[in-house]
């Protein structure tokens, strides 16, 4: 069973669809208690990243969320909710995120003719071996949307990198915790071998 998060700034209903799709069960919830019992959790994610941390913590939830991680129970992160697992943010501000991977997130440098955010398809390349991203090619082709990208203190959790005025960080993965920026669920098959991956972990 899949446990996808629900913190009221998401694009839950998406990823879910995309899960059952492949033939695996999902259960959606904002319950503290049913995520402490995920086996496996899933944290999408559309906003801004204040916004997120605020409503994870009206809801009491960062804290079961850490401990999944610290459990070795499989966690992946979408977009905003890769993001959500490094340590702070710039977005609109200074905000502390969930600290299950060190770094930060960064707004894209602005430079000419670079449009922010960066929304479209782009070509995946993989530096290390990873079990989320394990049977895909070099270019793979995943389709993003934002404006933050992040940056981890440990180099060796960047499973894919992709390139907008820069080459940046497109997933990570430690042990349990993976995180992919772009939108799987939106990613046609590439994507759909990605969540697949996940859910057979």
């Amino acid at each position: 069973m899949i446990t996808i998060l629900d913190y009221s700034v998401n694009n839950l209903r998406s990823v879910q669809k995309a899960f059952e799709h492949l033939g695996h069960r999902t259960h959606v919830t904002s319950d503290a208690d049913e995520v402490a019992r995920a086996e496996k959790l899933v944290l999408p994610g559309v906003g801004a990243f204040g916004e997120a941390m605020k409503n994870l913590g009206a809801k009491g939830l960062i804290d079961p969320v850490v401990a999944h991680a610290q459990s070795g129970k499989p966690l992946l992160g979408v977009c905003l909710g890769m993001q959500l697992l490094f340590d702070w943010s710039d977005e609109l501000g200074v905000y502390s995120g969930l600290g299950i991977l060190g770094g930060d997130v960064r707004r894209f440098a602005d430079a000419p003719d670079l449009k922010i955010p960066h929304m479209g398809w782009s070509q995946l390349a993989f530096p290390h071996q990873s079990k989320l991203y394990s049977g895909l090619e070099e270019g793979a082709m995943t389709y993003f949307v934002h404006s933050y990208h992040v940056s981890p203190e440990d180099p060796s959790i960047v499973a894919a990198t992709a390139h907008h005025g820069q080459t940046f960080v497109a997933g990570v993965e430690r042990d349990n915790v993976m995180g992919a920026q772009f939108h799987p669920e939106k990613s046609s098959a590439v994507g759909l071998k990605i969540l697949d991956n996940f859910a057979r972990i």
